[in-house]
């Protein structure tokens, strides 16, 4: 045999190979998650930052079937439409398993839910298990059984926190364990993690909108009145009233500024009564969930950024506040004294209005350093962009699956226009 022969002997099954790699290669996704969708005037809607997460794995698939809750009525306004046309959505009953009561009556329902989420990710290749969250925990149990491609995004606090529930840990132990054969990626890189649990990070901000926001924070300056700005779920885990009782320390002390509350929650009442009681309606407002284009104007225009939450995992309004310029003030728990350190914000403890009120104050009073602060925030926060969570996510797949998966825009799928 020549050596022409012998060299074509030994490239053609790898030809072959790689073809029939391509052809095994996932094109379609189901995303199992916890999540409410509404679908009104033909479209569907969910939480902003999640959908435009979503649009960014529509992005990797022919087709993305979303196994979730669904509503037929008008989204709140902080939700966005999903923008990729091979989005759609497989309804799931919604269960409320908040409480120990809520979770024995939602016992009856789980048979005909977890029925109804296998045969929707049967129908896919691929599935994508969103936790924590109760669907997320039977998307977690049942995925091994219903397909080899399989990963999954543990949004909370990874290394768990004072109070977590027991189903959230088991979530973390199952997804930890060799049951879930996909990888799992988590905010931060914590230690004594398997393998194929995986530091990542997260984004809601195309390159375009980045550069608008990186403009916007090199002409950031402290002036007065100062801004401060809170912005998320108005729940109890949240800790908004920790915010308002270090307002009413700080308005002692200095009362040239004002404050806005952004987001809406089971919480909302309790706190506009709380902050009626300490006196700060004059300086407090409370804006409700707002549309992801007036958030943006929010950063524009704010200074400083409270988020005294008892657990997070990568709070979305962090990375996009910084590139704006906004420096925050965070509770010390899970990835917080990280996103935060080297001079690009201040963390406090857990419940402490008297720490969060000293850092403010101590902002305020020394121009100097909040500049020096807002630039470090800003550089930080530019290397997170939808398009690098694309890429990454994308190369985590390949690796992990060992597949092809096709280039963004390869097979068409493109916004829609006009968004």
């Amino acid at each position: 045999m020549g050596a022409l022969a012998r060299l074509r002997s030994l490239v053609q099954p790898l030809a072959v190979y790689g073809v029939i790699r391509h052809m095994l290669a996932p094109q379609s996704l189901c995303v199992v998650s916890h999540v409410p969708h509404y679908r009104s005037g033909g479209r569907i809607f969910a939480y902003g930052p999640y959908a435009r997460e979503i649009d960014v794995w529509a992005d990797l698939f022919r087709q993305v079937v979303i196994a979730a809750p669904g509503r037929n009525q008008r989204p709140p306004g902080d939700c966005l439409p999903f923008t990729r046309p091979n989005i759609s959505l497989a309804c799931l009953k919604e269960i409320d398993g908040g409480s120990l009561l809520a979770k024995a009556r939602a016992l009856p329902a789980l048979p005909g839910l977890g029925w109804r989420l296998a045969m929707a990710m049967r129908g896919a290749d691929a599935v994508h298990v969103r936790c924590p969250g109760n669907v997320g925990f039977l998307g977690a149990l049942l995925a091994p059984l219903c397909t080899r491609y399989m990963v999954a995004k543990y949004a909370g606090q990874w290394c768990g926190y004072p109070g977590e529930s027991w189903t959230v840990r088991l979530q973390r132990r199952i997804l930890a364990s060799r049951w879930f054969r996909g990888p799992v990626t988590v905010y931060g890189n914590w230690s004594d993690q398997p393998s194929h649990v995986v530091p990542f990070f997260t984004s809601i901000m195309d390159q375009g909108q980045m550069q608008q926001a990186l403009l916007a924070a090199a002409q950031k300056r402290l002036c007065r009145p100062a801004r401060i700005l809170y912005v998320g779920r108005l729940s109890a885990a949240k800790n908004v009233d920790v915010l308002l009782r270090a307002l009413a320390i700080l308005r002692r002390r200095d009362a040239n500024w004002n404050a806005s509350v952004v987001g809406d929650g089971p919480e909302a009442e309790r706190l506009r009564e709380l902050c009626a009681a300490l006196g700060l309606t004059d300086l407090v407002a409370f804006t409700g969930a707002m549309p992801h284009a007036s958030v943006m104007e929010q950063y524009r225009r704010s200074h400083i950024l409270v988020l005294p939450s008892t657990t997070e995992g990568w709070p979305k309004a962090l990375t996009e506040a910084m590139a704006h310029g906004v420096v925050w003030i965070a509770s010390d728990v899970g990835l917080m004294p990280w996103m935060l350190g080297e001079g690009r914000g201040a963390v406090a403890p857990v419940g402490d209005a008297e720490a969060v009120a000293g850092h403010i104050e101590a902002l305020l009073a020394d121009p100097e350093r909040y500049s020096r602060t807002s630039r470090a925030a800003a550089e930080w926060a530019s290397r997170f962009t939808l398009e690098g969570l694309r890429e990454a996510i994308r190369d985590l797949l390949q690796r992990s699956w060992g597949v092809a998966l096709p280039a963004p825009g390869a097979e068409g799928l493109v916004p829609e226009k006009g968004l």
